[in-house]
């Protein structure tokens, strides 16, 4: 698993507005699959870095988040991102066309739905609105 897998949602969106606002002060590459960094926080707060693409769980932040913890945070994503841009883009397409199969999904589900409903007779539509309208009821009841 890798940074951004290892990452909470959260935390990879984050570290993604990091990256785009240009709050990665300064980073190098320190071995083949590392990179040591700083990053500006909140307020006037600076965060040193450190990042293994290969063992994300040895990378490591002092920001209060992750300071002491074996978690990746937004800082990291931000400086995975500043040092390999490509991954940044890559993950946006991949969210972009997660998207767009969500959204076909979507469609195909009420498709599939219509024809359930045009198939129904009369009394089995009135049967089912029935079902849902008492369901919807009794949901409201216990979570609203």
């Amino acid at each position: 698993m890798g940074l951004i897998e290892m990452a909470s949602g959260n935390s990879v969106w984050r570290g993604m507005d990091y990256y785009k606002n240009k709050k990665v002060i300064a980073w190098e590459k320190s071995g083949t699959d590392t990179y040591d960094g700083k990053v500006s926080g909140s307020g006037n707060n600076k965060y040193f870095v450190h990042i293994d693409k290969a063992h994300p769980r040895k990378s490591t932040c002092n920001c209060p988040f992750a300071e002491g913890r074996r978690v990746v945070c937004k800082h990291m994503i931000a400086l995975y991102f500043a040092a390999e841009p490509q991954a940044a883009k890559d993950f946006l397409k991949k969210v972009e066309q997660w998207e767009a199969e969500e959204a076909e999904r979507e469609k195909q589900h009420y498709d599939d739905l219509k024809k359930y409903v045009k198939g129904l007779s009369k009394t089995e539509l009135q049967e089912q609105l029935l079902n849902a309208l008492v369901e919807l009821e009794e949901r409201r009841n216990c979570y609203w």
